[in-house]
């Protein structure tokens, strides 16, 4: 099984969510360009965090033409696994692969701090190492990460169980206090329809080394390579 990482103009994560998945987790991983269509036969995708194309006009918006997200699309299309942190949900979003938007935080500041999320979803390929209602601890990084979508797309999501991770207190509660940028419904990830494609707003690849303070996002990149192994 083989991970490819995508590199806009402007991400700054991609060489951590390199690192770990080639030094922690212990599997093949390559660089993929944002001009190039060549997913080089990669099994899972990473749409990064960081700025594509400096976020001009809104995040996500230019990179969602970018020749290797027309190749995402196919690979998505075909059942491919997709996981897109911070800017990558952003830019999935934008590109039609999620529903929903990412807005401006509540607050129009940068927050940069460990949150609590809890899996509200763990029978998918990204959550499958996790237990149903676990509480995890990954760090955030954003401007924009309220996460809006109408209310019927917000009924599709709550019952076909596509809302993967909530923001929630230490021990689980879903408390304003505990929402850091205003998401609807308290919702910090979302998953497709056929669930092989999930977008997340707190970084799993921040939080996958003790040195780090915690290793609760490792459990993301094992649920995947679980998955594909299945396969």
């Amino acid at each position: 099984m083989k991970f490819g990482v995508i590199i806009f103009p402007g991400s700054n994560c991609d060489h951590d969510a390199f690192w770990t998945i080639q030094q922690v987790a212990k599997q093949p991983v390559t660089f993929l360009w944002h001009e190039s269509h060549d997913l080089q036969n990669c099994d899972a995708i990473i749409v990064p965090g960081g700025f594509a194309y400096g976020d001009y006009l809104r995040t996500g918006a230019i990179a969602k033409f970018s020749p290797v997200m027309e190749s995402v699309r196919e690979f998505a299309a075909g059942g491919g696994l997709v996981l897109g942190i911070c800017n990558g949900f952003q830019i999935l979003c934008e590109s039609g692969l999620l529903p929903g938007a990412l807005m401006r935080n509540v607050g129009l500041k940068y927050v940069c701090k460990p949150v609590h999320v809890r899996v509200e979803n763990a029978d998918t390929p990204f959550t499958n190492a996790c237990d149903q209602g676990e509480v995890l601890t990954i760090p955030i990084g954003h401007m924009e990460g309220n996460y809006f979508c109408n209310e019927a797309t917000l009924a599709e999501l709550e019952q076909d169980k596509r809302i993967v991770f909530r923001y929630t207190s230490g021990v689980g509660e879903i408390t304003s206090a505990a929402n850091p940028n205003g998401s609807v419904e308290n919702i910090a990830g979302i998953s497709s329809p056929g669930g092989n494609i999930v977008g997340m707003m707190p970084h799993p690849e921040r939080a996958a080394e003790p040195e780090l303070g915690c290793v609760d996002g490792l459990k993301i990149f094992h649920s995947m390579i679980g998955a594909m192994a299945a396969k």
